[in-house]
């Protein structure tokens, strides 16, 4: 098993702000990404102890992040540190929410759910220019079958055919002339994928692409679902 394995991209880095939380889903596990008021970011799972009540629901002030449900407040390392129903209760310590390995590159929010994982595993891929996440009811293996076969939008020309490379467990390079891509992907569950599309930027040219790489991205989203065995299984039906 390749040392970057275990490390998969959540988000992209720009779509979750200071003071924010989203929810994500790894292989069908839930999790809260968020962000403190200083920028950093953590990745949690998303469940407050008390009720099970989801932690992407929640509000961040600071560095705490609360509970919607009843206000339990807690600090970046999971711990909770205040219970509004009981303000001069000292928070027993084993009232903690399990907290998972985070780390950003590359415009991207990658963690590892085990608990060993190596910060060197996280992939470099250079400059880049985030343009958006794809959420798409397809296998990640389907995925690939259709990028494969893509053609990729470039400035000033019409869109040319591209080549797909691996280049970690967890991420794809898709090329077409001047025009290079990066596809990191996270497998939701058995058919559902989020693509994380971003351009290569190490020319500094990238950001002239970003409108039509954003077309590009909505009309794969359309392919993959409309062509997807479950979704013709459907019409079928």
């Amino acid at each position: 098993m390749s040392k970057e394995t275990g490390w998969v991209p959540v988000a992209l880095s720009a779509s979750i702000e200071a003071g924010t939380s989203a929810g994500a889903v790894i292989n069908g596990a839930e999790i809260v990404v968020w962000r403190d008021s200083k920028g950093a970011a953590h990745v949690w799972e998303d469940r407050c102890p008390h009720r099970g009540m989801r932690m992407s629901f929640g509000f961040v002030r600071g560095d705490h992040i609360a509970c919607l449900y009843h206000g339990w407040a807690y600090d970046t390392a999971g711990q909770c540190q205040h219970i509004p129903a009981h303000p001069d209760l000292e928070v027993p310590k084993t009232i903690k929410i399990p907290t998972y390995a985070v780390e950003e590159n590359s415009g991207l929010i990658w963690t590892a759910l085990a608990a060993d994982a190596d910060v060197a595993g996280v992939p470099d891929l250079g400059a880049v220019v985030p343009v958006r996440s794809l959420y798409v009811d397809c296998s990640l293996e389907f995925a690939l079958s259709v990028l494969e076969k893509a053609e990729l939008p470039e400035s000033g020309s019409a869109p040319a055919p591209a080549s797909l490379e691996k280049l970690t467990a967890n991420c794809w390079a898709l090329t077409a002339g001047t025009t290079r891509l990066l596809v990191a992907a996270q497998t939701v569950g058995a058919a559902k994928t989020a693509l994380h599309i971003l351009i290569d930027d190490t020319d500094g040219k990238a950001a002239a692409l970003r409108a039509p790489v954003a077309r590009w991205a909505e009309a794969l989203r359309g392919t993959l679902e409309a062509s997807a065995p479950g979704a013709l299984m459907a019409e079928v039906a």
